[in-house]
């Protein structure tokens, strides 16, 4: 029986799958020859997370993959209605971002709390000028989105001695649902967007949102871009309604030089990074090539999306 056909969406670096040698027939594909290899593959490895090619090419003729597996936590940039309604496995690469986002957002949580920018400009103009900072512990915090990375990000800031509430779709032990958000949102020091990009998540945090936030909140998002209307966030801050914002996804990746948002006084920029650390390739391939092995013996999969929904259920 001849080995399946793995197709890989490449980017630069390319994945190492050393491991898969003679138990799969590797093929590579670029945004441009996709949909013409599609028809060909047992698997599809989005390596390239970042493209619409495979959004793009699924509609076509012929048979489709039988697993996909994006090297992302979200699927946001792959599901189209085909997709959905096929019976294709969805898998993403849950397990690889959640502690280094929670500890991203918790070195912003400090960051902002204790002027770090602000030092820094002033050391660099040679300026000594004492302020005060703020205290993190027993500051209030609420994480939007109650999947791995959102409960890591609680984790952490309770650590740190922030009372945290978690929000979901729905309620549940230890998260509150959504209806509750605007009245947890006027109490909150820190609120941290982790949500997964979905219709009904999509460009929540506007006006009115910024608007229930008391003036001394402090917004940060790790989430996508899309969930946020940058417009508003823009105004928000500089009209002084909440303290201060951390963006690290954007609408438009990356980021225009020309973006008003590189020069929002109390805004920090950062380039799609909080989930990225040293050797975090390597750990996605490792984890894809783990999963190829439970396909390929025919055993469960974790880390199954919910493709009407957009991610992977909490079952607890």
């Amino acid at each position: 029986m001849p080995a399946p056909t793995l197709l890989v969406l490449e980017a630069d670096p390319p994945p190492r799958l050393g491991r898969l040698t003679g138990r799969a027939r590797i093929q590579y594909a670029d945004e441009d020859s996709l949909a013409a290899q599609l028809p060909l593959a047992d698997v599809l490895l989005a390596w390239d997370f970042t493209s619409d090619a495979v959004r793009n090419a699924w509609p076509g003729e012929g048979p489709r993959p039988r697993w996909v597996h994006t090297a992302s936590a979200g699927v946001d940039r792959l599901l189209c209605p085909e997709l959905i309604d096929s019976e294709t496995i969805v898998t993403n690469a849950r397990g690889i971002f959640e502690e280094p986002i929670a500890e991203y957002v918790a070195g912003l949580v400090l960051a902002m709390a204790k002027d770090i920018p602000g030092t820094l400009e002033l050391q660099r103009q040679r300026r000594w000028r004492h302020r005060e900072g703020l205290r993190v512990a027993g500051s209030k915090a609420v994480v939007v989105g109650a999947g791995p990375i959102g409960r890591a990000i609680a984790a952490t800031l309770r650590a740190l001695g922030v009372t945290v509430a978690v929000t979901g779709r729905t309620a549940r032990p230890g998260v509150h649902g959504a209806d509750q958000l605007d009245r947890l949102l006027t109490g909150a020091d820190w609120v941290v967007c982790a949500a997964p990009l979905t219709d009904a998540t999509r460009g929540m945090f506007d006006a009115r949102l910024f608007g229930l936030m008391q003036p001394s909140a402090h917004f940060i998002n790790v989430g996508r871009g899309q969930l946020v209307a940058e417009d508003d966030l823009v105004a928000a801050v500089s009209k002084r309604w909440i303290a201060g914002a951390a963006l690290d996804v954007f609408e438009q990746e990356p980021l225009a030089a020309q973006s008003p948002l590189w020069d929002v006084p109390g805004l920090i920029v950062s380039p799609h990074m909080s989930g990225d650390t040293v050797g975090w390739r390597d750990r996605l391939a490792e984890q894809f090539v783990d999963l190829y092995e439970l396909w390929a013996a025919g055993k469960p999969l974790p880390n199954v999306v919910d493709k009407k929904r957009g991610y992977v259920p909490m079952h607890d």
